[in-house]
């Protein structure tokens, strides 16, 4: 046992001399991002990188972005927290992790569908949402390291960045989640359709600076993608490359720590420099060395039973890797709503009792480089150090590079529920599912119903006349019969997709949704949903006029599909609808999208 110890305390010694001396080598300053040689980096690459990041319509149903997970003020994290029940499936329980919310689920149709753990609500990710910020540095990204520093492309299959794409490996994942962003068996080319006809950023508000004035010059995805690239082709790589190129921008290197080290001796209160004294004298260091204040690479820290998830295994499959997870940064931590991979801990002062226990009797693969207790009469001063010392101002206040549009997840909400329901059977009221962002020319906007009698006769309703309090609302529309899937009280749902015409005349225009199921237990044989009130609005980046209006007739119509395909092929200005320098499959595709708009 004397041997062991002695063995157990040497490697401790020859890791933290290790780690002082990278330390050490990586100078007072932070370095240069790595960059691969297959994606340097460009202004245009950048600034599109950003309009896709913040971009909700990347998401299937156009409720999630890359940032909706990933705020600046956050830590570059998500302030949201949702629950997920862990493996036990029961909340509350020891096992919940603290995640992030994400989509409903759908099938491969869009329909919306029922989860076996969240039903027909937003589904919550296993993991917390690792920080975007000072990303760049690091070999792997996510908790587990399944982003590889080879980037391979999920369309081609062929490895376009040999080592250094970590950013890239990691940006191609969300977006075909159904968890995150998709419905199920979403591919590439989905996405790369929706990109060419939407208008950029046209679900947010008050774009920054630099992405408004790209947009202003580049009014659609294939124009930016041509200045990014060459050409208008939008692809997994070039959103991949593109976004990476931007995440590689979000650099935290102007916290008071990084004042002090430049020399500013007063960048540091007294308290603060006495809590870096500590961690740089503690076994804290070898795990979080500066500058980066991570080692990125992947420990054991005996957080929760290694069976309830076995991390870095799953990916190396290596026994020695079980529960292993990604060191995460001390900067920019005290911004983060929660710490740790399952978001055990909501504060700073809660972790120091964990890391000090000795054994954990339920993870016997604890890292030996733990217990690293720091004494009570220390926590004070480096608790000050971590949240105030390491936290950059720019990322709190989200100014430059960390500034960004609002979400329209944002904003009040839109669709709007009302009341107005009415209980079926076992006193069951259905519910509608309204969150979908009713944006002019959104062909997937979709509206559910859940919570209603299984296998019953349902309408969705369709009003432009505000309802009066207990009574049907005025259909201008009915969309009849569907029958619920689900069998029983309380387990009918269904799903109808609305398309809204891309007509710019619609802004603002208000309908009114309800569904109707024939339900003999509901007074007078009907239940009712609560009512969704809808707000048509065209976004703040939707290009002006109608843009498949090729002949400048304020109409989009059989004149300029004509006018297109005779041009097709030429290098304009005729038919070069998004002005990119030829008549292609693109601008066909825009008047075939706004056939039937008036401007």
């Amino acid at each position: 046992m004397q041997m062991l110890q002695a063995s157990v305390r040497a490697a401790k010694l020859s890791t933290i001399l290790s780690a002082l001396a990278a330390s050490a080598a990586w100078g007072q300053t932070m370095p240069p991002v790595p960059e691969p040689s297959e994606n340097p980096t460009t202004e245009a690459k950048r600034v599109l990188g950003k309009i896709l990041f913040w971009d909700e319509q990347l998401s299937s149903d156009n409720t999630m972005a890359c940032g909706t997970c990933h705020r600046p003020d956050a830590g570059g994290s998500d302030p949201r927290v949702g629950i997920h029940p862990g493996p036990d499936g029961i909340t509350p329980s020891f096992d919940d992790i603290r995640g992030s919310f994400g989509v409903i689920q759908s099938d491969t149709n869009d329909n919306y569908t029922p989860h076996t753990i969240f039903d027909l609500h937003p589904q919550v990710t296993n993991r917390a949402a690792s920080s975007i910020i000072n990303a760049g540095y690091a070999s792997e990204l996510f908790w587990d390291g399944r982003a590889p520093t080879t980037f391979t492309d999920p369309q081609t299959g062929i490895i376009e960045i040999v080592t250094g794409g970590a950013l890239e490996s990691q940006v191609v994942a969300p977006p075909i989640s159904d968890v995150e962003m998709a419905h199920a068996a979403r591919d590439w080319n989905q996405i790369a359709t929706k990109l060419r006809a939407v208008g950029p950023l046209a679900l947010a508000n008050n774009l920054p600076p630099d992405v408004d004035a790209a947009i202003q010059s580049f009014p659609s995805y294939p124009a930016l993608f041509t200045e990014a690239f060459g050409d208008d082709e939008i692809n997994a790589k070039r959103i991949a490359f593109a976004i990476a190129a931007y995440e590689r921008t979000l650099v935290a290197d102007q916290a008071p720590w990084d004042l002090f080290m430049a020399g500013d001796d007063t960048a540091l209160t007294t308290e603060q420099h006495l809590g870096w004294d500590v961690i740089r004298e503690s076994g804290c260091i070898i795990c979080h060395p500066a500058p980066l204040f991570t080692d990125n690479t992947f420990h054991n820290t005996g957080l929760r039973p290694n069976i309830e998830d076995i991390g870095r295994e799953a990916i190396t499959g290596f026994l020695g890797d079980r529960g292993k997870m990604k060191t995460a940064s001390l900067r920019n931590l005290a911004t983060r709503p929660t710490l740790m991979h399952n978001g055990a801990f909501t504060d700073v002062i809660q972790v120091f009792p964990f890391y000090a226990v000795i054994f954990n009797p339920s993870n016997p693969n604890r890292d030996i480089l733990l217990p690293t207790g720091i004494p009570q009469e220390f926590q004070a001063p480096v608790t000050d150090f971590i949240v105030n010392g390491l936290t950059d101002p720019r990322v709190v206040a989200e100014s430059f590079p960390f500034d960004r549009p609002t979400l329209r997840s944002e904003l009040p909400p839109n669709p709007a529920i009302l009341l107005g329901a009415t209980p079926g059977a076992a006193g069951i009221t259905p519910k509608i599912i309204a969150l979908v962002p009713p944006n002019v020319g959104n062909l997937d906007f979709k509206i559910g119903v859940h919570n209603a009698l299984g296998g019953a006769t349902a309408s969705l309703v369709i009003s432009q006349t505000p309802p009066v309090t207990g009574e049907l609302i005025n259909p201008i529309a009915t969309i009849a019969p569907l029958v619920l899937q689900g069998s029983g009280a309380g387990t009918g749902f269904a799903t109808v997709h609305w398309p809204i015409d891309p007509n710019p005349a619609l802004d603002g225009e208000v309908f009114y949704m309800q569904w109707l199921i024939d339900d003999p237990a509901a007074p007078s044989g009907e239940a009712r949903s609560d009512i969704a009130q809808l707000t048509l609005f065209a976004g703040d980046a939707l290009p002006p006029g109608c843009p498949g209006d090729a002949d400048g007739s304020n109409h989009v119509n059989l004149d300029d599909l004509q006018l297109v395909l005779f041009n097709f092929g030429s290098p304009g200005p005729a038919g070069d609808l998004d002005h990119d320098g030829d008549t292609d499959i693109d601008d066909l595709q825009t008047v075939l999208f706004w056939f039937g708009a008036s401007c």
